[in-house]
């Protein structure tokens, strides 16, 4: 990885946001010369907080910009080894309420931004962060699930992000600029949003247990997931961006097993010592964009990039709690809502 990154120009889009700030904090530790946009849009997950660690490193350079706005993005993309592009609106709640605003980042700008690389930085490669969202509800008897499984999507998040996605591949195969999608699952740890339930439900419970409140599990709470611990999705990111192998690729990245939500919740409550949790029915809001269990195949990944989890849920919920105890104070700030 040092020897690929070392001394090479890289662009991070949502880059004071919860996976962005992270792969941006390991590329200075490689590095590399790092350029981190992010337009803090409140609503979403950036927080400037987010790359305290790194700050005054001289290779790092951090651009408040839209990824919406073409002409500021086509200079900042010009000369760039690798673009992570992980800008957009991730809260599937927020897409059904705001649909067109969901288009616009995660459809409209990933279009655009690909296609100014056509025009201005063709060497560049791109690698997209996509969602297991796009796979929709899958029977169980088809799990765990892989890259051939049709999209289902049953959100306008999932469609957009699978638009998203088919973008990256089609430029890569008709235009020539090298791109790879990772699909990832439930990533969690240290510099996720827990201000409220939009960006994923396991930062809100990661805050209610903290608090010593009751967590809200809908349904019978055997539903199954794989949660992946960020570090080991930053270390996917950065083997996709220097393996070759990795161009025109759809990989999915999961966790070392999955667990039901009512065992992460025994789980989270046991490392935190605080909280506790009850099982209450879905709202009909909820339960018409829920997907049931869900969990990938990602043997793929493991094959080609040679990629594997190493971070056990454990472990991954001790670091975050242990994150959140010694930063608290800027990740909470005012409470706001979860969204219904």
């Amino acid at each position: 990885m040092k020897r690929f990154y070392e001394g090479k120009s890289v662009l991070v889009t949502g880059g004071l946001g919860f996976i962005g700030s992270n792969l941006a904090i390991r590329l200075l530790e490689l590095g590399a010369y790092v350029t981190v946009v992010d337009s803090l849009i409140p609503e979403t997950g950036g927080n400037a907080f987010n790359i305290e660690p790194v700050r005054d490193e001289p290779k790092l350079s951090v651009r408040t910009v839209d990824v919406r706005d073409v002409l500021a993005m086509e200079r900042l993309v010009r000369n760039q080894t690798v673009i992570f592009n992980l800008a957009g609106q991730v809260s599937h709640i927020d897409s059904m309420q705001d649909p067109f605003t969901d288009l616009e980042i995660n459809c409209r700008s990933q279009l655009a931004l690909l296609d100014t690389c056509r025009r201005v930085a063709p060497q560049t490669k791109v690698i997209f962060a996509s969602t297991r969202q796009i796979y929709g509800r899958v029977p169980e008897e088809q799990l765990p699930v892989d890259e051939r499984q049709p999209p289902s999507p049953v959100d306008v998040n999932g469609i957009n992000k699978l638009a998203g996605e088919r973008y990256h591949v089609l430029y890569n195969n008709v235009h020539g600029i090298h791109t790879s999608v990772l699909r990832l699952t439930n990533t969690y740890g240290p510099r996720l949003l827990v201000k409220n339930s939009r960006q994923t439900a396991i930062g809100w419970l990661i805050r209610q247990v903290m608090d010593g409140e009751t967590i809200t599990i809908f349904g019978d709470g055997l539903q199954l997931r794989d949660f992946t611990y960020v570090d080991d999705v930053v270390e996917a990111f950065l083997m996709a961006g220097a393996n070759d192998t990795a161009n025109g690729q759809v990989f999915n990245v999961g966790a070392i097993e999955p667990i039901s939500l009512r065992e992460l919740a025994d789980l989270l409550i046991e490392v935190a010592g605080t909280g506790r949790y009850e099982l209450v029915p879905f709202p009909p809001e909820r339960k018409a964009i829920d997907i049931g269990s869900i969990y990938v195949d990602d043997r793929k990944i493991r094959r080609v990039l040679k990629w594997r989890p190493q971070v056990d849920m454990r472990e991954g919920l001790r670091r975050t709690i242990e994150f959140y105890r010694a930063n608290r104070a800027h990740y909470w700030g005012a409470p706001e809502p979860a969204l219904a």
